[in-house]
């Protein structure tokens, strides 16, 4: 697929203004996408929006389903206005909000247990319509919605516990255990249920908003699912598990010069098996993916050609091997069913062979970040003045430093080499990439709200390899300055337009 020539920003949810200690789906998510339109720009990238967990430091990549919403995005001034609560149950009295930052316990506990307080209004007082648009969701979305609640259900059941720990019976999904469950837990079942209709509600509101503005979506995939999440749980034929549904092999990197490499954890996929199903499972969750957003980042784009599984025993990365991933039969099935592959490729450090021709071969763009660059060195392929059109330049990531923190991290002969290539000395740096990105041949141009506020290293979102203290960023209403909107606007409307 061939990409329009367009502009837009990353910016996740969770970043919103809002009043309740994480961003939401309401006037922050609005105000956004005012900014973004007032900006001349026509794509919103975002992170995956499944529900989050603690352990995992709340990170987007590592969530309990690839098809749930985050009940947290909720925006509960939307179930004031339909009578699931009062005004004064918005009361953030004594809680530890800051609108600079998420606070996800705090946040959790307050949004779930107004989650709660509404799915018993709700159910008590709701009229007949919206009970009746309910349950016609709930068998709409059964493929995934069923095994997700369950899932949760059971997780509150089981103090929290890994699936892999709970009794053999419910682990390998015994059918009458399962039904036993299924109706002893059927209240928390159906609360799970309730906070994904709303979830899916205010989502579809926010994108027709965003749409109507001319404002197209860009989601992300992981390729790799959480192990502690309902979809290997519910689906333990798509991955390389044992008998007893334990992983066999996890994911990761090997080691490269200068580093041990990386074990993930995720399990890996039997792509044999899913291949005789013609990819069931992945043509599924392509399907809730597309009815969310409009193009979808690939992360990790790699492993579709091949992937390094470790054996899940072993600690060390150098103890696993690559296996050949499903490759272009994977793809000519998803073309099958979606015609269009409206996909970006993530191919930042693998740009081998392999994943460059198969990204070729079904005209996906890949990324092109200028923090990688060489500046030294003529001709770098990170370099902006060098980007193909079939790529999407971005002017840092979720996983990369700001501009500015890059910048003042910079070596000095590297520092001088940049300035020498972008005819800068330097001292308005985000703003000098931004237009570097933009004036690149690239198909997309990208960059992020961090970005745009000069911002430097504590307002990135993520550091990987770090457990805690990401994803936490927040914009203000104050953030949102028309002026650079405006800013943002000429720049776009001399290079991209």
């Amino acid at each position: 697929m061939r990409f329009d020539r367009r502009s837009g920003v990353l910016l996740h949810p969770t970043a919103f203004p809002g009043d309740h200690g994480i961003g939401d789906l309401g006037a922050g998510a609005r105000s956004f996408i005012d900014f973004l339109d007032r900006a001349d720009q026509s794509v919103w990238q975002i992170c995956p929006l499944g529900p989050t967990a603690g352990i995992h430091g709340h990170s987007p990549y590592q969530t309990y389903s690839g098809f749930a919403g985050n009940p947290l995005l909720v925006d509960l001034h939307d179930l004031v206005d339909r009578g699931y609560l009062d005004e004064s149950d918005l009361d953030t009295a004594g809680a530890d909000f800051s609108p600079h930052e998420v606070h996800y316990d705090a946040a959790e506990s307050f949004k779930l247990d107004r989650l709660r307080t509404a799915f018993e209004r709700f159910r008590a007082d709701g009229d007949a319509d919206e009970h009746e648009a309910f349950a016609d969701y709930r068998e709409e979305e059964s493929n995934w919605l069923a095994d997700y609640t369950l899932f949760r259900a059971l997780k509150r059941e089981f103090g929290g516990d890994l699936w892999t720990n709970w009794p053999e019976d419910v682990r390998t999904r015994d059918p009458d255990t399962l039904a036993t469950y299924r109706d002893e837990l059927a209240d928390e079942v159906a609360f799970r249920a309730f906070c994904q209709w709303v979830f899916d509600q205010q989502w579809s509101a926010v994108r027709a908003y965003a749409n109507k503005r001319g404002i197209r979506i860009l989601g992300d995939l992981p390729i790799y699912v959480a192990l502690d999440s309902a979809d290997v749980w519910a689906a333990p034929e798509a991955f390389d598990l044992t008998d007893d549904n334990r992983p066999a092999a996890v994911a990761g990197v090997p080691p490269n010069t200068g580093d041990s490499g990386q074990r993930w954890g995720n399990p890996v996929y039997d792509w044999g098996r899913l291949a005789e199903t013609g990819y069931e499972w992945w043509l599924d969750r392509l399907r809730r993916l597309f009815s969310m957003v409009e193009y979808a980042r690939l992360d990790h784009f790699k492993g579709f050609d091949a992937f390094w599984a470790i054996p899940a025993d072993s600690d060390d990365p150098a103890a696993g091997e690559w296996r050949e991933g499903p490759g272009h039969d994977f793809f000519e099935a998803v073309r099958a069913e979606f015609g269009d592959l409206p996909f970006v490729a993530e191919d930042l450090g693998f740009l081998d062979e392999g994943s460059v021709g198969l990204r070729e071969a079904f005209d996906l763009p890949g990324m092109r970040v200028p923090q990688y660059a060489d500046w030294c060195q003529q001709g770098h392929l990170y370099q902006p003045m060098h980007y193909p059109e079939d790529s999407v330049a971005y002017t840092s990531t979720h996983d990369s430093d700001t501009v500015v923190g890059y910048y003042e991290d910079l070596g000095g002969e590297q520092r001088d080499c940049l300035h020498y290539n972008l005819g800068t000395d330097g001292s308005d740096i985000a703003w000098d990439i931004i237009e570097a990105v933009w004036n690149s041949n690239s198909t997309l141009a990208m960059t992020t709200m961090q970005d745009l506020l000069r911002l430097d290293s504590h307002a990135r979102f993520n550091t990987p390899g770090t457990g805690q203290g990401n994803w936490d960023w927040r914009v203000t209403d104050d953030g949102l300055d028309p002026d650079i909107a405006d800013h943002l606007a000429r720049v776009t409307d001399a290079t991209v337009r």
